[in-house]
């Protein structure tokens, strides 16, 4: 079992401690802070996440990346002559679009001849650009008419004509052209893959192969125009042709790897569909001469802030993996055998995955809930001999739920059978949520306007 430390100090202190860290005049992403302030390795542990979600405040991002020179638009090392183009077209879709698109109209200002955002916060006051709502993560008929409002736009640019495109993740499901199904066949198909167990990677396959804009055909659309794309990476490895499904990327999958995917889940009879039409994804390089894809923020920006904060702290820190995959209930066990060294601060970033068996009814939750569940069953098991803490989130604020992720340490092993009951009936039923919402070790952010994929960190004592 846990081996308790000494190390616990008054809560007033500890919440003091806690709120003095960042300037007063900061906006805490944390809204249950006060939940976690019982043990220095909780107040810690908030004091860390905090410093990352900071570090991927979208709309700073942007003003860190994108810059006006005269008339010279500078993003990262690239530069673009805004007199050069008769008009110049504003796209942004996903989880960051709201944000980085405020930031984009107080940046270029009049330059935008016009534009459309696709997300799923509403009340983003733009000016010059038009907001359509989105949903996530499963595709919907409102997102379809979204996106048939920027294939249309995209057919008026022209050689003389830039377009600016933001992505990010969620964007494969807010951008959404189905080619030959319906929506509510692709929202069947896309469900079946993700209870199945596929990865980002595989769904995102499959998803170019029945588009009619993902895959590098928005960058097809929007032909002879320069296009140029900000990219907020929330797949593991930051493959650009996989963020938001890659619409603007020459993609390198082919059809046949897309049937292969639906073979191996045996999708078409979990949806008892007769057939999925597939079509090939441009493959014509001079399409993609004109497009220049920018990569402005990948979960290594969480990643190091966090270890930087931990080195303050006071703990050996290391940014252990960026690209972390699997079974979100092995991850959990993972993690906690990782977490070997007294004082030490680890911390993932990936996107794992969840499978769902089929008939199983599952209960509310997702990926960060998941690792956090196992990793707590995993800490209550002979053998874990430091006082250890794990914190999983998902960087957006939503994992699946109005629950960002948990926290678990040796008071969760302690209080949870009596607080909820076995961790393993919670787990096997997939009903991360219920559990924690039972214990009280929730980490609720709201939807935080970023998404970097999800994050896990280890603390020990």
């Amino acid at each position: 079992m846990l081996k308790k430390r000494a190390r616990h100090e008054c809560v007033f202190c500890l919440s003091f401690r806690l709120h003095v860290a960042y300037n007063r005049d900061t906006m805490y992403h944390i809204k249950n802070l006060d939940t976690f302030t019982a043990t220095k390795l909780r107040a810690d542990a908030c004091e860390i996440l905090e410093a990352g979600y900071a570090a991927i405040d979208t709309r700073d991002v942007v003003k860190k990346n994108v810059h006006m020179d005269g008339e010279t638009l500078r993003i990262m090392d690239a530069s673009f002559e805004l007199s050069a183009y008769e008009r110049i077209f504003v796209i942004a879709f996903g989880k960051c679009a709201a944000d980085a698109s405020v930031e984009l109209e107080h940046i270029l200002g009049d330059y935008i001849t016009e534009g459309i955002v696709i997300d799923i916060r509403s009340g983003t006051p733009l000016k010059r650009l038009s907001f359509l709502a989105g949903t996530h993560p499963l595709p919907s008929l409102q997102n379809v008419v979204a996106t048939e409002h920027v294939a249309s736009l995209l057919s008026e640019a022209t050689e003389k004509d830039l377009v600016l495109v933001v992505v990010s993740g969620g964007g494969s499901s807010m951008l959404c052209l189905p080619s030959d199904m319906t929506c509510e066949v692709l929202s069947l198909v896309t469900d079946a893959l993700m209870k199945a167990g596929a990865t980002i990677g595989e769904i995102n396959t499959v998803r170019k192969h029945t588009s009619k804009i993902q895959g590098g055909q928005l960058a097809t659309l929007a032909y002879p125009a320069t296009v140029v794309a900000c990219l907020f990476s929330d797949v593991p490895g930051d493959d650009v042709s996989m963020i938001a499904s890659g619409p603007t990327v020459l993609d390198t999958t082919t059809r046949e790897d897309a049937a292969a995917i639906l073979a191996k889940y045996n999708v078409m009879r979990v949806c008892a569909l007769p057939h999925c039409e597939l079509i090939e994804t441009p493959k014509d390089p001079s399409i993609f001469s004109r497009v220049t894809n920018l990569t402005i923020l990948s979960n290594r920006a969480m990643l190091v802030a966090m270890r930087k904060r931990a080195e303050v702290l006071g703990y050996r820190a290391f940014v252990a993996h960026t690209a972390l995959e699997g079974e979100a209930s092995d991850v959990g066990t993972y993690i906690v055998d990782e977490a070997s060294r007294e004082k030490t601060c680890m911390v993932y970033g990936g996107e794992t995955t969840v499978t769902i068996p089929e008939g199983v009814v599952s209960g509310k939750g997702g990926r960060a809930q998941e690792v956090a569940l196992s990793a707590l069953i995993r800490m209550s098991e002979e053998g874990t001999v430091h006082e250890t803490l794990i914190a999983t989130v998902a960087s957006d604020g939503w994992d699946n739920t109005d629950a960002a992720g948990a926290i678990v340490d040796g008071i969760s092993v302690a209080l949870a059978p009596i607080l909820a009951g076995s961790p393993e009936v919670y787990l096997t039923r997939h009903d991360t949520y219920g559990f924690f919402e039972r214990t009280g070790d929730h980490i609720i952010t709201g939807r935080t306007g970023a998404n970097v994929s999800d994050v896990y960190m280890t603390l020990t004592g």
